[in-house]
C-alpha cells in the first residue's frame, strides 16, 4: 500500500486546456496596435508621394502631347478648346492629325480634371493639377502640381 499512499499524497496537477488566456490575448492586441500606430502613417505618407509622383508623370505626358499638336497645328491650343484638343479635333482645325492621346484624357490621380491655360502666365501654357484638395495653392499632398 505504499504506493496507493504515494500517489494519493502527491500534490494533483491540473490539466491545463488548451487556448491563450486573456492576458496573452491582450499583450498581443497591444503589440498590433503599436505596430499600426507606427507603420500605419509611414504607408499613407508613401501613397500621397506616390500620387504626386503620378500626376508630375501624366502633366509630362500632357506636355508632350500638346507639344506634337504644336508641331502639327503651328500652335498649342486655345484656353477655350483645353486639353480635349488633343483627343478630338477642333472645329475648324484642318492640320489637325491627333488624337495625341493613346487613351482618353486622363484625370488627376485625385479624380480631377488637369488644369490648362493657353497662352499661359509662367510659358507657352499653364497646365496643373490642383492637388488632393482640389483647390488653388494648399501645401504638402493638397499643393498644386504643375509644369512651371
Amino acid at each position: 500500500m505504499s504506493a496507493l499512499t504515494e500517489l494519493l499524497s502527491r500534490p494533483r496537477r491540473r490539466a491545463r486546456a488548451g487556448g491563450f488566456t486573456l492576458l496573452e490575448l491582450l499583450v498581443v492586441l497591444v503589440i498590433i496596435g503599436l505596430l499600426v500606430g507606427y507603420v500605419g502613417p509611414r504607408y499613407f505618407a508613401q501613397i500621397g508621394k506616390s500620387e504626386v509622383k503620378v500626376a508630375r508623370a501624366q502633366i509630362d505626358a500632357l506636355e508632350k502631347a500638346l507639344g506634337h499638336y504644336r508641331i502639327d497645328t503651328g500652335h498649342y491650343p486655345t484656353t477655350e478648346q483645353g486639353l480635349a484638343a488633343l483627343v478630338k479635333a477642333p472645329a475648324g482645325e484642318a492640320k489637325w492629325q491627333g488624337p495625341y492621346l493613346a487613351k482618353a484624357l486622363p484625370l488627376d490621380p485625385w479624380g480631377n480634371a488637369y488644369q490648362y491655360r493657353s497662352p499661359g502666365q509662367f510659358g507657352d501654357f499653364d497646365l496643373w493639377s490642383q492637388g488632393k484638395d482640389g483647390q488653388p495653392g494648399g501645401s504638402g499632398e493638397a499643393a498644386d502640381v504643375s509644369n512651371w
